[in-house]
Order: C-alpha cells, then sequence, then structure tokens
C-alpha cells in the first residue's frame, strides 16, 4: 500500500461466519492482513472448527462446510494469537464493525476481554458510500448521461426511475428481464433472513430469533410458545420494520414462516 501514510500497523480484517448473530454464530475462517508503516505485511489466517453445525444458508454464501473445519483448530486454539496480532494496530475492513463485534463475542466466550476502544477503525464501505452517491440524481447524471431537473417532485422522480431503468437493463446485458429475477437481483436481503433486515433467520428450517440478549438463537416458535409477553413487547416499539413486525403477529397466531425449498 503506497498511497496511505501509516503512523502504526494495519489490521485488515474478514471473517467468515456460521451466520450473523453476533453473540450465537461463530467464525469459520478468519484472514488479518497487517500492513507496517514500511509496507511489509504479515498475514495470520486459519479456517476454523466453529463446534457448531454450519447452516446450510451460510454455506451457500462462503461455500465452507462442516467437513471442510472439522479437522481445522478451534478458535480458543488461536485467541491469544489473534489478540497478539492487533497489538499496537489501527483496524480496517469492509463493513468492518460486523467482523469487530463477532471477533469480541468469540474473545469474550473464551474468557479474553478485547476492546477495540484505542483503535483507530477505517471502514472501506462507509468510504464507498460516501464517494459512491446513492439517490436517484446521482443514478440519473450516470445512466441517462444528463442532470436531473426538479428532483424530488413526484411526476419527476418516477419519470426518471423509469428512464433509469431503462438505461440499466439497455447497458447490463447480465441483468435479468423479468420482475421476479430483477426483484431477487437487487435485493438487500441475504439468503438466511426471514425477513427483509434479518431479525430472523432459517436454521434448520426454522426461523429463529436473531435480536436481543433474551432469546437469540431460540426458534420462533418456541419463543411464541413459552414467552409470548417478550413478542407482544417487541411488536410496541418502534425498531423493526413492518415485515418483521407481520411475522411476530402470525407467530402468535400459532402461524409460523415456512422455508422455501430452492428448485433445483
Amino acid at each position: 500500500m503506497t498511497n496511505l501514510k501509516l503512523e502504526r500497523p494495519l489490521a485488515v480484517i474478514d471473517l467468515e461466519t456460521t451466520g450473523l448473530n453476533k453473540q450465537e454464530d461463530r467464525i469459520v475462517d478468519i484472514c488479518i492482513i497487517k500492513i507496517m508503516p514500511d509496507g511489509q505485511e504479515e498475514t495470520l489466517k486459519y479456517l476454523l472448527n466453529p463446534t457448531i453445525p454450519i447452516p446450510s444458508e451460510s454455506t451457500e454464501v462462503h461455500k465452507i462446510t462442516d467437513g471442510d473445519v472439522k479437522d481445522e483448530p478451534k478458535f480458543s486454539e488461536i485467541a491469544k494469537e489473534v489478540t497478539g496480532f492487533l497489538e499496537g494496530c489501527d483496524i480496517c475492513g469492509f463493513g468492518v464493525k460486523f467482523d469487530m463485534d463477532i471477533l469480541a463475542s468469540e474473545l469474550a466466550r473464551v474468557g479474553i476481554s478485547y476492546s477495540f476502544q484505542n483503535k483507530q477503525v477505517v471502514d472501506v464501505q462507509s468510504i464507498y458510500f460516501k464517494l459512491e452517491p446513492r439517490d436517484l440524481s446521482a443514478a440519473y447524471s450516470r445512466y441517462c448521461k444528463k442532470e436531473l431537473n426538479g428532483a424530488h417532485g413526484a411526476e419527476c422522480d418516477v419519470r426518471a426511475t423509469i428512464d433509469v431503468l431503462e438505461a440499466q437493463l439497455e447497458q447490463h446485458d447480465d441483468l435479468p428481464k423479468d420482475v421476479p429475477s430483477l426483484e431477487k437481483f437487487g435485493s438487500f436481503k441475504k439468503p438466511m433472513w426471514v425477513d427483509n433486515e434479518g431479525r430472523f433467520m432459517w436454521k434448520d428450517g426454522k426461523a429463529i430469533i436473531n435480536f436481543g440478549k433474551k432469546h437469540p438463537g431460540k426458534t420462533l416458535e418456541e419463543v411464541a410458545q413459552s414467552d409470548p409477553d417478550f413478542l407482544n413487547w417487541v411488536l410496541t416499539g418502534t425498531n423493526f420494520s413492518s415485515d418483521a413486525k407481520n411475522i411476530i403477529k402470525e407467530a402468535l397466531e400459532g402461524k409460523f414462516p415456512q422455508q422455501e425449498q430452492e428448485k433445483k
């Protein structure tokens, strides 16, 4: 790295995990490349046995199976090596807050209290989003090669949206040309999510809780039966989407999400 001035080492981190629950899920693949101020690099990399099954939904993302890691070390065996490797470093990654949270949970699980508080953190994803505007005017300028006059007027924005979509379909041959496929292509919803923001996740074909500290990792069906007051309390809050709340309402009525089998 020649364009970034470093006063101390920069540790660039990426983790692959069994899922997205920061308290319950485990690391299956870790790589940290430490860039020194003089440009030299050191690498720490392991496949890890998470000691819990890897859901098929997660394997679809990172391609790592239970068989791939059954003979690999457990995180507890490398924990001190990881903290030693990070000593004196600043942190970097793409969407790195998730990696930092998972890593802190894994360390706490083996009795190591670790804080990133005194480290500078560079999130390349955040930089990318700030450098590449995501609004309709930016899309119109890119795809239609002209400025959008009258932005934020309803009819103007609708017309611009139609023009941008048409230009996207024309310029990108790999884009699907039907609505269901286009919806799937453009969705930020991850394969293991039940709802659109990941409050519930699929595990062994059932929806599990992926939020809070009271019931993470439990099935929605189990919580609906054992602690319906908790779900009713969630419904009174404002932090959940209507999608997630509808799933909760149906669960309280005894109706639970069914995972669709992927067509072969």
